[in-house]
């Protein structure tokens, strides 16, 4: 039962700024880590409905909900998956050697360089305006349910990734989660979760639901085959990027679909 506890106070701390108590970031109290690590999802999606909500009750308008609204994951993630975004993007998009093995050495180099390239600063400026589009077409409660369970479901397709995809590097953090990581208990909680709520999103809406669901399995798809290509395996900021897109896809289905719906 300690080991449950620790592995969510783990969870918590590690990928969010929501203070919790101190623990060894040890093998044991990691096990379950990945379990909890959907709950900050959730923590995000109910502030979020709250601050739309309090956008219309005083009038505040839909862009400023959508302004504060991009910004909120943000804050409480501390930023931890965006600044993986901005590496990979960068990593993408420099090198283009003609030997595959070298491209990908140097392409892994850049993923770890501390300083933010060109194309990183071009693709969150890119990244930001999309999000924020998006949540201009989000106000209806179905809608704002919707918005609340991608955030779960990125993080759930997040997690089964670290313990199912191959990794690329040996010493960092998806490593460490994926290497502490009961995987068998994980891989059951996880897929479990995502089947409940997917279900919940096709109940709450069936065509957004279903669209929603199947644009998030198609950027996990993508995020598998261009990992290994491109990295050799998942490694921590390739995996904030994956969480990014999937976000931004679940984002722009529910506004897109839900105005002409």
């Amino acid at each position: 039962m300690q080991s449950i506890v620790n592995s969510f106070i783990t969870a918590i701390a590690m990928y969010s700024k929501i203070p919790m108590p101190k623990t060894a970031h040890d093998k044991e109290n990691m096990k379950y880590t990945l379990c909890f690590f959907p709950l900050i999802g959730l923590v995000i999606g109910v502030l979020l409905y709250f601050w739309s909500r309090i956008c219309e009750e005083y009038g505040f308008g839909q862009v400023f909900f959508a302004l504060v609204g991009t910004v909120i994951p943000v804050i409480i993630t501390g930023g931890i998956h965006l600044e993986g975004f901005l590496h990979t993007a960068d990593a993408l998009h420099s090198y283009s050697e003609t030997d595959s093995h070298a491209r990908k050495e140097k392409k892994f180099e850049r993923l770890k360089d501390v300083h933010a390239g060109a194309f990183s600063v071009v693709a969150v400026i890119c990244l930001f305006m999309l999000y924020m589009a998006g949540l201009t077409l989000i106000w209806k409660e179905n809608q704002l349910f919707l918005l609340g369970l991608s955030f779960v479901i990125s993080r759930i397709l997040c997690g089964m990734s670290l313990v199912w995809f191959p990794t690329a590097e040996e010493d960092g953090l998806s490593h460490i989660l994926s290497a502490a990581a009961h995987k068998r208990t994980v891989r059951v909680v996880l897929v479990t979760l995502l089947a409940l709520i997917f279900i919940s999103a096709v109940l709450i809406q069936p065509v957004i639901g279903a669209v929603m669901a199947l644009a998030a399995m198609w950027v996990w798809t993508y995020y598998y085959y261009m990992s290994k290509k491109q990295f050799g395996g998942v490694a921590d900021n390739i995996t904030g990027y994956f969480l990014c897109l999937c976000e931004l896809s679940s984002v722009l289905t529910i506004g897109m679909i839900g105005r002409v719906m």
